[in-house]
């Protein structure tokens, strides 16, 4: 990108001088602690990322101001040289030494999960990841989640200090072009972006509030804000009194919004002003040179050290805390466990700044030239893609070489019934294989288009799919539901090819297909409804989902709300619908209990009466009495099994978490689906 010289002429900034704000720093240490000190205890977002993401921008646009203003060369390549190589050796220490830690402490079924959001995290792509997987931040259990998902917010940042100059530098070039006030234009471009953000934002988390948390695009307000504030603080005019008191109440508002807001179902939207109206607040008090000043107390050297160490501190608490959690198999680590871990997490994060991020810092040779510093980058990014490549393709060679041998040796459910003939061996390695099992899902295959198109918004991208597409069709079967619908594409969609039938997927996480009802999630009865229109528009030959729901504990299966109303709305429109009992769930992930503790320990195989509904009537066979003309299946006799509800069966993994089947074994399960999807449809 070419070197542009602005013309506009310098002016000075009273407030966003170029002078060292230590209580910035100071600001910065407190964030830091709310975060790891949150996660650690309270398991509660503390707003302390927002603070950062606000600080971020809020410098960011202090150099660029300077810069314009003083007539210095917008040098973009350079720029973004330079901050990917302050920013990215401390990334590689901390994943390299993530991988290594997840190699020896964490189960090999995680290891992929791991492996993929180090290469998201590299990339800075790490919240879009999460947000595809609309993964649970607030998961109680830490000791389940990627050690490496704290990274979402450094690639929301890592994206933003890609997009943050360009704007600049097009304001600059507006300001020319039309004669403009340079920070007049700037006021514009962020002010614009700060309220359509914001909007976006608001709208977006109380319509998908798991996807919006991650969303670069709910966040960017947050980082506008941040600009605004630099360009309105010369302006701000406040007496030493209240500058006093502002700096205080900022304080108090950062340290109690945690405990005070709704975060858990709120943030990122208009929520998330709190902390950012609080640091706001602390940024305009400045250094009021009071002796009872929240300046002076921000401004402790302690508290300024610790800022210093925030960058590294961030990146070491989250992979410290999650894997001293696997190792110890504890959801959390008590007060002294946390003690622990913030003081490996400030040892490691000292260590990092000390000896990879200072002398990088200081390496004059990188900053010399622009390729010098392409070179530094690159050997960066190698540090980390080497390995991470070769213990990839490691297990994946490994993966392919049992999966070769899975028809001889992994017949799963087929040695249920002597009609096969076939029996598993023992002494072989049980597929899908540990690395790959938890990705064991029934694909959704190409998004609905063509006679399958759908116009409904949330019927969009994989909200709808084409699992079989026939050329002229005898049959077509439409899925809808959760995720345990999916499950079930893995015996439906042989059965469909070889009958030549066709097969739509509209599946949504977490989404019952049920008629309109209160309890459910406004996402999810607006999915529903959607998907009502699409399934009358199409009119397939039969609806196929699951009619009950299982839980961990007693009663162990519920009759959802809204079942009957929504399938009697189908069939009276001629739609038949046939409706699966849901599979048993579990307190602990299944899989990782094989590794753990062997396929045939107690503990991998629970007893059926604490896992299902044991009852002379079933849920299903309730639910079709008081749904006239609904035809149901159960196949929960080919998963729990003489009075145990086995991990494995027939040398084949059965679920792949706690609750989900493997498609692998789904697949075994296909001729007991066929016979009993015939059966109850007539066909």
């Amino acid at each position: 990108m070419s070197r542009i010289r602005s013309s506009v002429p310098r002016r000075e900034s009273n407030g966003t001088g170029g002078g060292y704000r230590p209580e910035v720093q100071g600001l910065r240490a407190l964030a830091v602690l709310m975060v790891v000190s949150y996660h650690i205890w309270f398991g509660r977002v503390s707003g302390g990322v927002d603070v950062f993401l606000l600080i971020s921008a809020f410098l960011l646009t202090l150099s660029f101001l300077r810069k314009v203003e003083s007539g210095r060369p917008l040098d973009l390549t350079r720029h973004w040289l330079h901050q990917y190589k302050r920013l990215l050796p401390a990334v590689v220490v901390v994943i390299l030494g993530t991988l290594v830690a997840s190699s020896l402490l964490v189960p090999q079924s995680r290891w992929w999960d791991i492996m993929g959001q180090s290469w998201a995290s590299l990339f800075y792509v790490q919240n879009w990841i999460l947000a595809a997987d609309t993964v649970d931040y607030y998961a109680a259990d830490h000791s389940q989640a990627s050690p490496l998902q704290h990274f979402w917010s450094l690639s929301v940042q890592g994206q933003v200090f890609i997009l943050w100059p360009v704007l600049f530098l097009t304001s600059v070039l507006v300001s020319r072009r039309l004669q403009l006030r340079f920070r007049s234009v700037v006021l514009i471009v962020f002010g614009a972006l700060f309220v359509a953000s914001l909007a976006f934002s608001v709208r977006e988390t109380y319509t998908n509030q798991a996807f919006a948390y991650f969303d670069t695009r709910a966040r960017l307000w947050e980082f506008a804000f941040g600009t605004l504030l630099a360009l309105a603080l010369p302006y701000v005019r406040l007496p030493r009194v209240g500058r006093i008191v502002a700096g205080w109440v900022g304080v108090l508002a950062m340290l109690s919004g945690g405990f005070l807001l709704d975060v858990q179902g709120q943030f990122p939207g208009y929520v998330a002003l709190w902390p950012l109206m609080a640091a706001a607040l602390v940024i305009v008090a400045g250094q009021t040179r009071s002796a009872v000043g929240a300046d002076r107390f921000l401004s402790s050297k302690p508290l300024v050290r610790l800022g210093n160490l925030s960058y590294a501190l961030y990146l070491w608490h989250w992979p410290v805390l999650v894997l001293a959690l696997a190792w110890q198999d504890r959801p959390t680590p008590g007060v002294l466990g946390g003690l622990i871990i913030i003081a490996v997490s400030l040892v490691l994060a000292y260590a990092t700044m000390r000896f990879v991020e200072r002398p990088l810092r200081a390496l004059t040779w990188a900053d010399r030239r622009r390729r010098n510093a392409v070179i530094v980058l690159a050997a960066c990014l190698g540090l980390v893609a080497v390995p991470l490549t070769a213990w990839q393709q490691s297990l994946r060679i490994e993966s392919e070489q049992i999966a070769a041998e899975a028809s001889r040796n992994n017949p799963g459910a087929l040695v249920l019934d002597s009609r096969f003939g076939v029996t598993a061996p023992e002494g072989v390695p049980l597929v899908p294989s540990a690395s790959t099992a938890a990705h064991d899902y029934a694909s959704l295959h190409a998004p609905c288009s063509g006679r399958y198109g759908t116009d409904a918004p949330l019927l969009q991208g994989m909200g709808c799919s084409v699992i079989v597409d026939q050329e002229a069709p005898d049959r077509t079967i439409l899925a809808v539901g959760n995720s345990h619908v999916q499950q079930w594409l893995a015996a439906i969609k042989p059965m469909a090819e070889e009958n030549n039938w066709a097969v739509v997927a509209v599946v949504k996480g977490g989404c019952q297909y049920v008629g309109h009802e209160e309890t459910v999630a406004p996402d999810c009865n607006e999915r529903n409804t959607q998907a009502t229109d699409y399934i009358l528009g199409l009119r397939p030959d039969v609806v196929f989902t699951t009619g009950t729901y299982s839980i961990a504990d007693a009663p162990f299966e519920l009759l959802p709300g809204g079942f009957s109303r929504g399938a009697s709305d189908l069939m009276s429109q001629g739609i038949p619908m046939v409706a699966v009992r849901d599979n048993p769930r579990f307190h602990q992930n299944m899989m990782e209990c094989v590794e753990k503790f062997g396929a045939s320990s107690e503990a991998c195989n629970p007893r059926e009466a604490d896992a299902r509904d044991m009852g002379e009537v079933s849920p299903i066979a309730q639910m079709a009495a008081i749904t006239p003309g609904l035809s149901t299946m159960d196949l929960n006799g080919y998963i729990c099994v003489s009075e145990t509800c086995p991990a494995v069966i027939g040398n084949v993994r059965v679920y792949l978490d706690d609750n989900h089947l493997t498609a692998t074994y789904a697949g075994t399960l296909r001729p007991f689906f066929e016979e009993q999807f015939r059966d109850a449809i007539g066909w």
